[in-house]
């Protein structure tokens, strides 16, 4: 099982911090417009650990029909309240009952997963996706497990291994960004983004 008690209690207590990292009002940055442009608007969307539900709040807003899902109760509560989207309390161990997505925005979330988990994980969410369905995905980059300031538990991958990873779970990874920024413990981090075809 997924779930870290550890992790989730940090978002529960900090949901309302979280949020101001990425306002209500906020246009779609380049790595959500390269995922909307590979998705048909209408299309059946899955936001992965979708924290106060902003981006599934921009997605609903360019028609996209969005299931948004998170560990968090208190990202829950958020989303529902401030997006109006279908937001659910779910794991990653329930994204076989979700049904069929035409794409799965997993942005900085996967990496919560545990290291034995993970490939599951990302098996499912192949599974989960409509053939040539788009998968995003963004992590940290680095190797191993650990975790921040906050206790909130991490893996790392660098962009070679990242990219076997989806490889390995039947991905065809078609895109890459990378970038800085400084995160909810304040602490800066380089990560990774791909975009895949499943």
């Amino acid at each position: 099982m997924t779930k870290d008690s550890q992790t989730i209690a940090v978002y529960d207590a900090k949901a309302a911090e979280y949020a101001k990292l990425v306002p209500i009002d906020s246009a779609p940055d380049n790595e959500l417009r390269a995922f909307m442009a590979e998705v048909n608007v209408g299309g059946r969307v899955l936001d992965l650990g979708c924290g106060p539900g902003r981006i599934a709040g921009i997605m609903a807003s360019f028609g996209y029909d969005v299931v948004a899902i998170d560990a968090s109760e208190q990202m829950i509560v958020r989303a529902r309240m401030e997006t109006g989207v279908e937001a659910r309390l779910a794991t990653f161990d329930d994204v076989p009952g979700l049904g069929h997505f035409d794409g799965i925005w997993a942005n900085f979330s996967l990496l919560h997963a545990s290291h034995d988990d993970y490939p599951r994980h990302l098996a499912d969410i192949h599974s989960a996706l409509t053939p040539n369905g788009i998968f995003h995905i963004a992590l940290k980059l680095g190797r191993g497990t650990q975790r921040d300031r906050l206790g909130r538990r991490y893996i790392y991958r660098d962009a070679d291994t990242l990219h076997a990873d989806l490889t390995s779970a039947g991905f065809t990874p078609f895109a890459e960004s990378r970038g800085t920024d400084r995160g909810l413990d304040g602490t800066k981090s380089d990560w990774i983004a791909v975009l895949s075809r499943a």
